[in-house]
Order: structure tokens, then C-alpha cells, then sequence
């Protein structure tokens, strides 16, 4: 049998209701329990905010996402497989990082934000048994203070695009798109309207939720909507026209996000056949033949960026946007991540076996010491 923590009703979901395409989180955390009835297992799923729940019951696993590991892992049966399965960097990373965003924007312009990411310290990962990661190398190394073993599972999507034929990059070389979430200066935002200011031939257009983080918007309203060169859209359905005709219209995503559990805004751009320059805490996998990372995400470094980007040749952009395509299609799907999960739950399984005759093992030759 097998417990899970979910954050919202969509178990509940009718066969012919559509899942929510705003985050791969939806379709990710049903196809692991449909891993799991698919084992063999029963599976008992509570809420997010469930802080009543006790089990009754002995498990086989126990998966958690946040807070509810502390508490409910003295409870579980002993032999009970404890699995973090997380979707951002650590905490106290991902908290830290922020903060000194905000910290570097008020000493760069004056400007005292609030903080949209914070969440109180959890402490999942020194109660679990192990660790399942969507991000890549950056998020894994936030863990490894714990040593606890840690799984690699690669972050789905919620929409696959055909590659454009058409798309003009002689035409968009000097167009780029910021699309991200809530916690705008967390998704460094505030950096790329900084850089755009000072690049009048550039072009930015920005999906995320601006109007919802009224502080930000308040602070950055003349860059926002008084900049000739910059084009803020808001929130934008991923499945919508809309959102493959600005994909179409721009030659990469900027993205210097602080911290991130496996980056999944990027993913879906490349996907929509966009070149990644991204910070290395956005948590992708990204090579030279279709991308940049960049080191620190200063303005400077972020200029330099989308400069050398739009000075290449329009066959050489091409290219690395077909590269950044291919690589999400090849790593970031549905099926691979089914997949993936599937293995890895086989080694888990297989490594606790290892572990408990090692155990026997140890017990058998302090018998024969004694």
C-alpha cells in the first residue's frame, strides 16, 4: 500500500474532465499513483493541508512533497519506504536565494519588495528515507547535506508543440521572451527589465502573472507598460494560439531565476522550439548547441547574452532552436517521465533489498564476534 500527499482535488476529476494545464504538478503526482496501482499497491491519498490524517494502516511507501513528512513518518510502520519527492530546491535554499534578490534590488534601486516564495522550513528530507528530484545537478547538490540517497526523475509537460518550419529567425534574433510564474524578482524579472531598459533595439515580451504581484508592478510600472521595447502581456494559457504566436515571434527565453526544482517554464519554451538562456539555479540541462547558462545572472552577463545570441546567423539560431526542441522532446515528456518513475520506484526497491541483507549481514558477524 502506498500513501500520497496531493495539493489539490483533481483525484476527484470526472474521466471526461480535463486536467489543468497551468503546471505539470497535476498530471505528475496522478500518473504516480497510477504507477503504483499499475505495481500492484493500494493507494490512500490525502490533501495537501491535511493535518488530521493518522495512518491506520502498515504502508510500503509513504511519498511526501513538504511538511507533512516530520509528522507522520514516527507514525509509519518501521519497514515503510519513505520517499521526498520534491519539486523545488531545498527550502532554505530556495528562501535564501530569494531574499537575496530582493536584497540586491533594494541596494540597486532603492526598492523594498516583499518576498513571494517564502515557505516556512520543512524538514522532509532528514525524515525521509530518500529523495525523487525533477530538476537536475543544482537542485540534487541542495540536498546533499542529508545523505540520503537521491533519484532523478526528468520533469513532464502539459503541452507538446510541432516545430515551426516557418518561423522567421532573421526576423527575431533580436526578440526574446520572460515567462514565468508568481514570484517575479525570485524569477528574476526585475534583472531582465533592467537589461531591456538599456537595449532599445531589443525586443522582451513577458507572460507571467504580473497584476497579481501588485508591489512589483507599482515599482516597475513605466518598464512594464511605458517602455516602447517592452511588451507585457500577463498570464497566458500555454494551450492557447496566443502563446504559440509570441513563441513564434521571439528566438529564446530569458529566465534568471535564483532557485527552482526542475524549471519547468523553460521546458515548456523549448518545447515551443525557444532557446534557453537561463541562470544554472532554473535547475535545465542546457548545452553550448542550444543554449546558454549564465553564471551569475547579473544584468552585464545577461546583456552580453542576449547580444551574442542575436548577433549569430540565422541558420545558426535555427539550429540551436531545433537542438533545444529535440531535447525536450527526447527528455521531457509524459511518457518519459511514466518511465522514469516506474524505474526508479523498481530501484528503490531494489536498493532497500541491498540494504537489508547488508544489514543481515553486519548482524550475523557481530553474532560470531560475540
Amino acid at each position: 500500500m502506498y500513501c500520497f500527499r496531493t495539493e489539490s482535488n483533481h483525484f476527484f476529476l470526472k474521466p471526461d474532465e480535463a486536467l489543468p494545464s497551468d503546471h505539470t504538478w497535476y498530471w505528475e503526482c496522478r500518473q504516480i499513483a497510477r504507477t503504483f496501482l499499475e505495481l500492484g499497491y493500494s493507494v490512500d491519498v490525502i490533501q495537501f493541508h491535511n493535518h488530521k490524517f493518522v495512518p491506520e494502516k502498515e504502508y510500503v511507501f509513504f511519498i511526501d512533497i513538504r511538511f507533512q513528512m516530520e509528522r507522520l513518518a514516527p507514525l509509519l510502520n518501521k519497514d515503510c519506504i519513505k520517499i521526498l519527492h520534491s519539486d523545488t530546491a531545498h527550502i532554505l535554499f530556495h528562501n535564501t536565494a530569494e531574499f537575496k534578490r530582493l536584497l540586491a534590488l533594494q541596494q540597486r534601486k532603492g526598492i523594498t519588495l516583499s518576498p513571494k516564495r517564502f515557505e516556512v522550513i520543512n524538514y522532509a528530507i532528514e525524515h525521509a528515507d530518500c529523495a525523487v528530484v525533477l530538476g537536475n545537478e543544482f537542485t540534487i547538490n541542495t540536498f546533499r547535506f542529508a545523505n540520503k540517497p537521491i533519484y532523478r526523475v526528468p520533469i513532464s509537460t502539459t503541452k507538446l508543440y510541432p516545430w515551426s518550419e516557418e518561423k522567421d529567425f532573421e526576423v527575431c534574433r533580436r526578440r526574446f521572451l520572460w515567462f514565468g510564474s508568481r514570484g517575479l524578482v525570485h524569477k528574476g524579472l526585475d534583472l531582465v527589465l533592467d537589461a531591456f531598459v538599456e537595449m532599445p533595439d531589443y525586443h522582451l515580451t513577458i507572460c507571467g502573472p504580473i497584476a497579481q504581484e501588485k508591489d512589483f508592478e507599482k515599482a516597475f510600472y513605466d518598464e512594464l507598460y511605458n517602455t516602447p521595447n517592452i511588451h507585457t502581456w500577463g498570464w497566458i494559457d500555454t494551450n492557447s494560439s496566443k502563446f504559440l504566436e509570441i513563441a513564434n515571434s521571439c528566438v529564446g527565453i530569458i529566465y534568471p531565476s535564483c532557485s527552482e526544482g526542475g524549471g519547468g517554464c523553460v521546458i515548456t519554451c523549448m518545447h515551443a522550439g525557444l532557446i534557453p538562456i537561463v541562470s544554472y539555479e532554473a535547475s535545465v540541462d542546457v548545452r553550448e548547441d542550444y543554449g546558454i547558462v549564465l553564471k551569475e545572472s547579473s544584468i552585464a552577463e545577461i546583456k552580453n547574452s542576449l547580444q551574442l545570441i542575436a548577433s549569430l546567423p540565422a541558420w545558426k539560431l535555427k539550429t540551436m532552436a531545433r537542438n533545444a526542441w529535440e531535447f525536450a522532446r527526447a527528455n521531457h515528456t509524459r511518457e518519459k517521465f511514466a518511465d522514469s518513475y516506474r524505474k526508479t520506484i523498481d530501484k528503490i526497491l531494489s536498493d532497500r533489498k541491498q540494504q537489508c541483507s547488508q544489514r543481515q549481514v553486519g548482524e550475523t558477524e557481530q553474532l560470531l564476534v560475540s
